[in-house]
């Protein structure tokens, strides 16, 4: 990209400010001309552009911004689109019936157009934060932002700049604007160098910004993997050290979180860097715990086939599903527990339903995963079990079943990472590829292997 090496270290230097002092210097842009940058009007969603315009003709400072603007100068083709605005969210809404107010933390606008969503912000302000969140009753000043004891940002209502907004944006690279006025990119940060450099940078002092909101270390994480970056050094450093934050996430925003982790088509080299950064064993503890114990090292290449294969789906543009990615990542933890019960003496089936119900209960604390995402999981689970009882009716029982494929996919990732099933995916692979005689033969097969003997208990006397 020729561009990018014509403008290297053409930028301007990033200090941070706070609000309210006078001395602070004026943050001016380097600003990337049509003819020196390669984002074209043909790649922008025309949503986007209809609601850049309307925002400019009504007044208003609009800028295409973030992750699309960066994908953009590197040639991709993103597939969001969000807008800063100097607007209001109450103004933006005047400006488009076809839009609404979301958030707590910090209120953004939501304008639709047919199934596309744009993501309107208005220009984020420096602020004066509170050391901690105010006594119930009492609401915080306007203009102050809200933080608890761990200085984790719970209000950041406060407007301001282009300027300002720029650097209160986690990551360089994801600070640049894009303005239809005269076409232009600016940058406030330094971002299109370390575009050029293949670098993920925090704005500002890493550790006060991952205090404010330790989601951003998974943001890091998340960029580096989709981008093929590596996470500057003082950026990563940390990490290590305030990983255990994402505790105090809310563990419905960390189920969003590990979507875009794991289903964006990244999500083998996102697993090792969550690991890398001592990041993983926060998210899935109980899962971390049986995969360091485990000295085979089954589990972790389970999960690493599984994710691997998940990305080439994603490529393929095949559905994937959540309730198959947490069946395996919790995997590991639900036979550590499955093993644990047995050997108490529990009954193999109550043993899997009480192996099952704990791995979720315990998993919800971190992650909040919907039963309908989590239901589906633990009957894959349980399926496990089932599908080496190859009774002719069972199978029948078994080929009615609408998560036998899921759990099948799942058995040969079992068989694929090293576990000796006794050639059980080889079985079922030909039963569900064979004929009517195929599968008769089959089934013939395992009833001579038993003797022709009956399991289980027979019918209830009436």
């Amino acid at each position: 990209m020729k561009w990018l090496s014509s403008i290297k270290n053409r930028v301007p230097q990033l200090s941070l400010w706070r609000k309210g002092d006078a001395s602070r210097p004026a943050l001016e842009p380097h600003i990337i001309p049509r003819d020196n940058h390669p984002i074209s009007r043909k790649n922008i969603s025309d949503a986007a552009l209809k609601v850049i315009a309307r925002l400019r003709s009504a007044g208003f400072q609009a800028y295409l911004v973030g992750g699309s603007v960066r994908d953009l100068m590197l040639g991709k083709h993103p597939k969001d689109f969000d807008v800063a605005t100097d607007a209001r969210p109450e103004q933006v809404r005047e400006l488009f019936r076809n839009s609404r107010i979301i958030g707590r933390r910090f209120r953004i606008v939501h304008v639709r157009f047919g199934p596309e969503i744009i993501e309107v912000t208005t220009f984020r302000g420096s602020h004066e934060p509170e050391e901690a969140e105010p006594p119930e009753g009492r609401r915080a000043p306007h203009g102050v932002a809200v933080r608890n004891a761990d200085g984790m940002l719970l209000r950041d209502n406060v407007y301001g700049t282009v300027e300002e907004d720029a650097v209160r944006r986690d990551f360089t690279v994801n600070a640049l604007y894009y303005t239809t006025a005269d076409f232009s990119v600016r940058d406030y940060t330094g971002g299109v160098p370390d575009l050029h450099a293949r670098l993920i940078r925090m704005i500002g002092d890493p550790a006060t910004r991952f205090r404010e909101d330790p989601v951003r270390m998974l943001r890091a994480v998340r960029f580096a993997a989709k981008l093929n970056f590596t996470i500057h050094e003082q950026t990563a450093e940390p990490i290590y050290e305030l990983a255990p934050l994402l505790s105090g996430v809310a563990p419905a925003r960390l189920f969003d979180e590990t979507l875009k982790l794991f289903l964006a088509g990244h999500a083998a080299q996102t697993y090792e860097l969550l690991w890398e950064y001592d990041l993983f064993p926060v998210l899935f503890p109980a899962t971390a715990n049986a995969i360091e114990a485990d000295e085979s090292g089954i589990y972790d290449e389970l999960v690493m086939l599984a994710l691997a294969n998940t990305d080439r789906r994603v490529s393929q543009q095949k559905p994937v599903t959540p309730a198959f990615l947490y069946a395996v990542l919790l995997w590991p933890a639900l036979k550590r527990e499955f093993d644990s019960e047995v050997a108490k003496g529990v009954p193999v089936p109550l043993a899997v339903q009480q192996a099952a119900s704990t791995v979720l209960s315990d998993q919800q604390r971190h992650i909040s995963i919907p039963r309908r995402f989590s239901l589906p999981a633990r009957e894959i689970w349980e399926l496990q079990w089932r599908l080496p009882n190859r009774q002719p009716r069972r199978v029948q029982n078994l080929m009615e079943n609408p998560r036998l494929r899921a759990a099948y996919d799942f058995l040969l990732l079992r068989e694929e990472a090293g576990e000796q099933l006794g050639g059980l995916g080889e079985w079922w692979t030909r039963y569900l590829e064979g004929d009517e005689n195929t599968r008769a033969q089959l089934l013939k097969s395992i009833q001579g292997r038993d003797g022709g003997r009956r399991r289980g208990r027979g019918r209830r006397s009436r």
